[in-house]
């Protein structure tokens, strides 16, 4: 009976729950290309499921992020003079930087964006394909390209919605600024978009990769907007990315130090991308989690 159970228990670790096969390795240079699939979402923008997505996000994960985290934001007066579609691109360290993001924003921003997710992750299964697009507004989109990487979003920025970016294509590892993509610029650059850059700071002291809730002490964020980038015209992809880049940097700095020092970093040329110190990993992802200083006095609950 023991050694059943055990097999039991073997089995149960081994075995890709809800997930596809995986090709043995033997029988790889055989396997047939694999289809990219596509998992249809517009029923996640129909009216009733706006509507459900609005309570979702005002009625449990605001409270929840809130609660369990100490998120300050500012900037959001850069969005006054602006009409969608916008692209907002921001900085991605932790599963919290979604809902953190979405919920940042006002409600006439919030229920006409749209995120982008990786295909390969949040649409490899239907349970979590269907959840992600329900509560975000998700859509896939390849993090290695191909013809169905845009598609979606080229349709959604013509229809009037606006996009959350994070040109990394995925988490950091050690809680710092990689390198961006350019599919982000190229979409800007198609249809004249301005982008926001959004600075994230402390979501990954706060909620790491590896972790499925914030650690506990209820850890301080900073959410920052800053001013739209606008494509210039005859601009390329090559040239519009690093500007990006360099104005989340900016508002990176800005939130760091003060509006006014940033400004000045900017015109002597000594902003340089939130890439994080020099060393082995273990020293960066030691400076990572230190957590941005509280902008105001911690909550006193009184009984």
């Amino acid at each position: 009976m023991g050694s059943l159970a055990e097999d039991v228990r073997e089995l149960a670790r081994g075995w890709r729950w809800t997930r596809r096969p995986l090709t043995p390795e033997s029988a790889e240079p055989w396997a047939p290309p694999v289809e990219p699939r596509t998992f249809p979402t517009n029923w996640a923008r129909t009216p009733p499921a706006r509507a459900a997505r609005e309570a979702i996000l005002r009625y449990a994960f605001r409270p929840l992020v809130w609660t369990e985290t100490d998120p300050n934001v500012e900037g959001l007066d850069h969005l006054r003079d602006l009409s969608p579609p916008v692209m907002f691109v921001a900085n991605h360290s932790s599963h919290v930087d979604t809902p953190l993001v979405l919920c940042s924003l006002p409600k006439q921003w919030r229920e006409r964006t749209a995120v982008a997710a990786a295909a390969d992750y949040f649409f490899d299964v239907w349970w979590r394909a269907a959840t992600t697009a329900l509560v975000f507004n998700t859509f896939p989109i390849e993090r290695a390209g191909g013809k169905h990487a845009t598609s979606t979003a080229r349709r959604l920025v013509e229809e009037g919605w606006n996009l959350l970016v994070f040109p990394e294509g995925t988490r950091s590892r050690d809680g710092w600024m990689g390198r961006f993509r350019h599919g982000a610029s190229r979409l800007c650059l198609e249809y004249r978009m301005p982008v926001v850059p959004i600075a994230l700071r402390g979501t990954f002291a706060a909620m790491p990769r590896g972790r499925s809730w914030p650690v506990p002490g209820r850890v301080p964020i900073s959410v920052r907007f800053g001013p739209p980038v606008l494509p210039e015209p005859g601009e390329e992809f090559r040239s519009l990315t690093p500007r990006i880049q360099a104005a989340l940097s900016r508002v990176w700095e800005e939130d760091r130090t003060t509006w006014w020092e940033s400004l000045h970093r900017e015109r002597r040329g000594e902003i340089r991308p939130p890439t994080g110190p020099a060393g082995p990993r273990w020293l960066r992802v030691w400076e990572a989690t230190r957590p941005p200083p509280r902008r105001r006095p911690p909550r006193i609950w009184r009984g």
